[in-house]
């Protein structure tokens, strides 16, 4: 099995998640292979990564390519939040993944403003970075899907710009389904990220 290369250079991307599958894992094992190539990566949450999980995602890169992860914290007002994350995005060098991590209530209606606030980041960043939102997934109630977790707010993140992907458990241990918009692959997690 080989390290899954997910191929993005500039997309927008709204990852819906069943809960506790490796969102997070997804956004770290593209922060390394972005850094890999050189680039910045801005990660935005309101917890900082797993340290351990972290170290397993980013034990292959040195420690100065490491110094190019950038966390930044939710905290306090989500659009002074989403100004802060805008201004590094345009004034660092080279800022090839912007990632932000539970950027929203994990049910629920994503609310409006949040969803403004989502959409100044795929006009104003640099079409060259990779934006890349994780969020909780939930269950589809009206049964037209037999899929175990839709993306919220689906119809307006697709008007602003983003791709819908979802991330749900397979059949055992490891195995993940990833749905990238109509593409379906069958991935592993493990400790140094995702595999095939």
């Amino acid at each position: 099995m080989e390290r899954f290369n997910f191929e993005v250079s500039g997309e927008r991307i709204h990852l819906a998640v069943e809960g506790s599958t490796g969102g997070t894992t997804l956004g770290l094992h593209l922060a390394a292979d972005v850094i890999n190539e050189g680039k910045r990566v801005l990660w935005a949450s309101l917890e900082m990564p797993d340290a351990a999980r972290f170290s397993q995602l980013f034990q292959h890169l040195s420690l100065v390519e490491s110094s190019r992860f950038h966390a930044m914290n939710f905290g306090g007002k989500f659009d002074r939040a989403i100004d802060a994350l805008l201004e590094a995005a345009t004034s660092l060098p080279s800022v090839g993944l912007i990632v932000m991590d539970d950027w929203c209530a994990s049910s629920g209606r994503i609310s409006s403003e949040r969803l403004q606030h989502i959409e100044r980041v795929a006009m104003e960043c640099p079409d060259s970075t990779t934006i890349l939102l994780i969020s909780k997934g939930s269950v589809d109630a009206s049964g037209s899907t037999e899929d175990p977790i839709v993306a919220r707010s689906a119809d307006a993140m697709s008007k602003k710009g983003y791709q819908i992907w979802r991330l749900w458990r397979g059949l055992n241990g490891g195995q993940r389904v990833l749905v990238r918009g109509e593409t379906t692959t069958n991935v592993v997690i493990e400790d140094s990220g995702f595999v095939r």
